[in-house]
């Protein structure tokens, strides 16, 4: 188990793999597996049972990637990133990108 440098609702690019290059928002991050799920990366498509819920047939959905194949998206200029981190004037502990040192957190 570790922590992550991403967190739910980070703008990340995948930056190794099949859907290399693609953009996206971390939809769930695991901790203890390394790895995130990124909205419309990963795509599978899953045969569905019906149930009261929801009618069958085939959905897609997402599934997850090592956290290791994704990098930050730089706010600044749209480019993959590393992450830095800051502590302000506050007090308050803050990840920075380190390609401008755009505050990453809100």
């Amino acid at each position: 188990m570790g922590s992550l440098n991403v967190k739910k609702g980070d703008r990340v690019v995948v930056i190794a793999g099949k859907d290399k290059g693609k953009k996206g928002e971390v939809l769930s991050a695991s901790p203890s597996d390394n790895r995130v799920v990124v909205q419309g990366v990963n795509m599978v498509k899953k045969h569905r049972r019906a149930s009261a819920a929801h009618p069958g047939g085939i959905v897609e959905q997402e599934l997850s990637i090592h956290v290791s194949n994704v990098a930050h998206v730089d706010p600044k200029d749209d480019k993959p990133t590393r992450i830095g981190v800051k502590i302000l004037d506050d007090g308050r502990k803050v990840r920075v990108a380190r390609r401008s040192g755009e505050v990453i957190d809100r």
